[in-house]
């Protein structure tokens, strides 16, 4: 064996001590906590090693950015201030223009009603009722503030009308007989007091051997429906 050869031997494998072996274990993890304290300094440092412009700069672009983000958040919460606004005034103008439908339809006869008002009743044993007296208590029962009408199960509306024919009454071209039932929306302490004024309605009835009554009720039922017509010509100028 060569000289070389038993160097060699002698130095492999490495003999290692007990005390060898802690101090190799200690020294490398001192060396670890040493290389993350260098990499942690040299993190934190970066600020503190930076020159005064540098600093200046930095807090620039902070505040630079936190102004943008305040912006923003002022303008999206103008928007959805906005559109809640928008959103409310859409819903009103949409509940407007519900309630305003309603009422068309009411006067028009097209919608059913209901609230205070009177049920006026006709007897006519002797048969002198003509359409005109009908008429002339529609007249005063409008004039009086009756929102809503019916006669004998017939809506009455604006354009309504009554004739005489072949020994009875029509309205609208329907034939009604007595006794005739008028039912009223309205005021009931307007509507009673015009129909029994003197010379008024109940007056000329009973001159005529007709009887008449009238009832105030806190709720009339007015169900007589008009079929919804529409124009030949008049189209909505909105289209």
């Amino acid at each position: 064996m060569t000289g070389r050869q038993r160097l060699v031997a002698g130095l492999w494998p490495p003999r290692f001590s007990r005390a060898q072996l802690i101090v190799a274990l200690l020294l490398f993890v001192l060396g670890l906590g040493l290389a993350i304290q260098v990499q942690s300094t040299s993190d934190n440092s970066a600020l503190r090693g930076a020159r005064q412009e540098d600093l200046v700069r930095i807090l620039d672009e902070l505040d630079d950015r936190t102004k943008r983000l305040e912006d923003e958040k002022r303008r999206l919460e103008d928007q959805r201030t906005e559109l809640e606004t928008s959103s409310d005034q859409a819903e009103e103008a949409r509940r407007q223009t519900q309630e305003k439908e309603r009422q068309l339809g009411i006067l028009a006869g097209t919608v059913a009603a209901q609230g205070p008002g009177i049920t006026l009743t006709i007897g006519d044993g002797a048969g002198a009722v003509e359409s005109d007296m009908l008429l002339d208590a529609i007249q005063e029962l409008r004039a009086a503030g009756a929102e809503a009408i019916q006669v004998n199960g017939v809506r009455v509306v604006a354009d309504s009308y009554f004739s005489d024919g072949g020994g009875s009454i029509e309205v609208d071209g329907k034939k009604i007989s007595a006794p005739y039932r008028f039912k009223v929306i309205g005021k009931p302490q307007d509507l009673e007091p015009a129909l029994n004024i003197p010379g008024g309605v109940v007056q000329t009835l009973e001159k005529e051997q007709a009887t008449a009554s009238v009832t105030r009720s806190e709720k009339i039922v007015v169900d007589a429906l008009r079929p919804v017509e529409r124009p030949d010509y008049a189209r909505s100028s909105s289209q």
